[in-house]
């Protein structure tokens, strides 16, 4: 992958980092759980706490104060149920909702997995925007919302997925596609639909080995795209 310079900064080595820590954490997990399958590692969380660390120094560097950068306890108002944990939010001093950030990963399982990484992804937007609409975050502009996915790149992820066509064809994109390349579709759509500001996807095969999918939902896009939102609402944290 090629060097990751936002704003005259690099960030390869943070990217590099965040990498090799959902591998290292991924690895724990599944020790501490006894569990030979992948689920001891699925279930236990953690995993892309180097990317939400990535984020955040985007975020100072933009201009954010830290107290302002939210980690735990991320509750959002939704419409469609009560409330929503995301991952990361900004909020302005004066209580206004400046980014909203969902991180997700799949190693293994893409069979079981990728329709539920789909419906949440798709479902957590429209609650969210759906909320925005209804007023629940009156008195400003539309916040930046970001998704990012990290998936495993093996055998498994780049065979080609059966389309089950009972009754109706599937969409022509989806014929002799992987389960990367759903991934690749999920996330070019949802910032096509406008359900999300920014998405990326970035491949791994192990803890020193990553990439993009496409230049559209690349990492490197991705962090330029909400350090220039964030650049553009500095007044907001005066």
């Amino acid at each position: 992958m090629d060097k990751i310079i936002i704003n005259n900064k690099d960030y390869t080595s943070l990217v590099s980092k965040a990498v090799r820590f959902f591998w290292g954490t991924k690895s724990r997990q599944l020790l501490d759980s006894g569990d030979s399958s992948n689920r001891g590692a699925v279930v236990g969380g953690k995993q892309m706490d180097g990317f939400i660390e990535l984020l955040k120094e985007v975020a100072i560097d933009a201009g954010v104060p830290a107290d302002y950068i939210i980690t735990d306890k991320n509750y959002l108002p939704g419409y469609f149920r009560s409330s929503k944990d995301w991952d990361m939010l900004i909020i302005a001093p004066s209580g206004k909702l400046i980014a909203a950030i969902e991180l997700k990963s799949q190693v293994g399982s893409y069979g079981n997995n990728f329709n539920n990484r789909t419906e949440e992804a798709i479902g957590s937007a429209v609650d969210l925007w759906t909320a925005f609409r209804e007023g629940q975050f009156p008195g400003q502009q539309a916040p930046w919302v970001g998704w990012l996915m990290l998936v495993g790149r093996d055998k498994a992820s780049e065979r080609i997925v059966r389309n089950y066509e009972p009754y109706f064809s599937v969409r022509p994109e989806f014929e002799s596609a992987s389960y990367l390349d759903r991934y690749r579709i999920l996330c070019q759509k949802l910032i096509l639909e406008r359900h999300y500001t920014s998405t990326a996807l970035v491949w791994t095969t192990d803890a020193n080995t990553y990439g993009n999918l496409a230049d559209d939902i690349s990492i490197q896009r991705y962090i330029a795209s909400l350090a220039n939102y964030l650049n553009g609402v500095k007044d907001e944290f005066k």
